[in-house]
């Protein structure tokens, strides 16, 4: 965190910063001057003339403290060649400056490069101190080095380090990365003093692995302990905080009224907890409660919510947010504008999503594949599938998610053969392996197209079970081909699959109707009644900004 806070301090000292270098090209450079330019973090071109000063200056470029704080500043700048320079021409090195690089790669996420520094210290003399371990350790963490972290913890043992708090918590956190929850806890459990950190690392590590019941139970031993969560307590929880359960969320939001200090990044985790459990309008809802509470929504707070907005068809609300994006300037930004792209498509706004697309400065494989899902949805298969062509012409590899895009498309356009041949190419040429959702797209296309038989040998040929939304597509290309025999086959699975889902029950009703078999018309019929099933439409409706889930009559 650090490391960002220093990017971007230097934004608003540029100027004055760059006077005062351009102010010493005729006078002499004092090394203080130096020091308290280099404090003030410049940006990149004031900070290289300042170093070329610097360099023609025997008496500057030998003073230690100063090549201490241009390592500092290059590394700020994620100018990590130039960091690297600066440290090999130092020739009176010691400990803090091997400290100052490794921790510069991690700040950079050039863990290897952090852990074979590390590595070489003992070469020149020199041994690790209690502020190069954590750094160490959360290079360990990045890299997944789990046989590098075993050979730290043996070390800090040795040297009677592995007490120290910050070294403690490093360790907490590389096994919990490394999924060694049990050593995590181990450690954990032995640190003799223990603070907010210790236990979000813990916390982390279980919902890195999915243990999200356990890793809630870390937050409440936390609350059993008077020790408070924080924001970054809520940022731990969220990589497990997927498809919970509703007991799960209100966990978490129960945990987020309760912060003393509601900061952006809790805001933004509360509502990606929302969006991630399929909770579009109480996600909508916290973001817009934001501004009541005085808190500027940043870029990862409009594309956490632009999702939710789309599953909405909240277009008024989505505008809404894309024009203060525009006014915030917070563009050029991949996943901001994938999402924008992503929200115009689920609200039906072809036209604005394209214009998002074209005004791109990069794409990637989701922008792409936002804009070919957009078409596939509108029924305009053919450019759908054009954009696909154009996208393996840029050069880019589809993925899975790709390739269930463009055979939606597809499907819903009829485009058999197109689909036969993205399907064929997905497998031979990308050496991808077909998911349930490739299967289901192309059993609906052969059945949209007649070719119901074709599309029951597919099913019978599948390398894992087939679920009800395939059969439920079989099922349908019967009634409207009447072929009953495989009609009704179909319809038992879903019976058995999806007792509780009224939309396939009308299926099953219909098919055995056509078939003749009114028993089991009644037994359908019979069965919904006494489970209270039945289909209850619902639309999303803007009132004020205020976004509202209503039942239709």
């Amino acid at each position: 965190m650090k490391a960002v806070v220093l990017l971007c301090r230097h934004f608003s000292t540029a100027k004055p910063v760059q006077a005062l270098v351009l102010s010493t090209q005729y006078t002499l450079l004092s090394g203080d001057a130096c020091i308290d330019i280099l404090d003030k973090y410049p940006d990149i071109k004031t900070l290289k003339k300042l170093h070329a000063k610097i360099i023609i200056n025997q008496h500057l470029h030998s003073n230690p403290s100063i090549g201490l704080k241009l390592m500092r500043t290059y590394g700020a700048c994620g100018q990590m060649v130039d960091t690297r320079h600066v440290f090999d021409e130092i020739t009176n090195k010691n400990v803090v400056f091997f400290n100052v690089l490794i921790r510069s790669y991690v700040n950079n996420y050039l863990y290897y490069d952090a852990l074979h520094v590390y590595k070489n210290m003992s070469v020149h003399g020199f041994d690790p101190d209690c502020y190069t371990y954590p750094c160490v350790l959360k290079a360990c963490s990045g890299s997944n080095s789990l046989l590098v972290g075993l050979q730290i913890h043996c070390s800090v043992v040795k040297v009677g380090l592995d007490y120290n708090l910050f070294i403690g918590n490093g360790l907490v956190a590389m096994y919990g990365k490394c999924g060694c929850l049990k050593e995590a806890r181990g450690v954990l459990d032995d640190m003799p003093s223990k603070d907010v950190v210790s236990w979000n690392s813990m916390v982390a590590g279980y919902a890195q692995n999915g243990r999200f019941d356990e890793a809630l139970d870390v937050c409440r031993e936390m609350k059993s302990l008077r020790i408070r969560p924080d924001a970054d307590t809520m940022a731990s929880l969220l990589p497990s905080v997927t498809n919970t359960s509703p007991e799960n969320v209100l966990s978490v939001k129960e945990m987020f009224l309760k912060l003393d200090n509601k900061n952006l990044v809790s805001w933004n985790v509360m509502i990606a907890v929302y969006l991630n459990n399929s909770m579009p309008a109480e996600a909508v809802d916290l973001y817009l409660q934001m501004e009541v509470h005085g808190v500027e929504p940043n870029a990862i707070s409009v594309a956490s919510v632009l999702p939710a907005c789309g599953d909405l068809s909240a277009l008024l609300l989505g505008r809404k947010i894309h024009r203060y994006v525009e006014r915030k300037n917070l563009q050029p930004n991949l996943r901001l504008e994938n999402a924008l792209v992503d929200m115009y498509a689920k609200c039906g706004s072809l036209t604005e999503a394209r214009t998002v697309f074209d005004q791109m400065r990069c794409r990637d494989v989701v922008s792409w594949t936002s804009m070919i899902s957009a078409y596939g949805m509108s029924g305009q298969g053919s450019d759908a599938v054009a954009l696909f062509s154009k996208m393996l012409m840029s050069g880019l590899c589809p993925d899975s998610i790709a390739f269930v895009s463009v055979l939606s498309a597809c499907s819903h356009a009829g485009l058999l053969e197109e689909g036969r041949y993205y399907f064929k190419i997905m497998t031979e040429q990308y050496k991808l392996v077909p998911r349930i959702e490739h299967f289901a797209c192309l059993v609906d296309l052969l059945g949209r197209a007649g070719k119901v038989e074709e599309a029951y040998d597919l099913i019978k040929q599948m390398p894992m079970e087939p679920n009800e939304i395939i059969w439920g597509s079989l099922v349908a290309a019967c009634c409207i081909y009447s072929n009953m025999d495989i009609g009704i086959l179909a319809a038992d699975h879903i019976f058995h699959l999806a007792p509780s889902q009224s939309g396939y029950y009308v299926l099953l009703s219909n098919i055995y109707a056509k078939a003749g078999r009114w028993g089991d018309v009644k037994r359908v019929r019979t069965f919904m009644n006494g489970k209270g099933i039945k289909k209850m439409p619902a639309a999303s409706v803007e009132i004020n900004d205020q976004v509202q889930i209503v039942a239709l009559p």
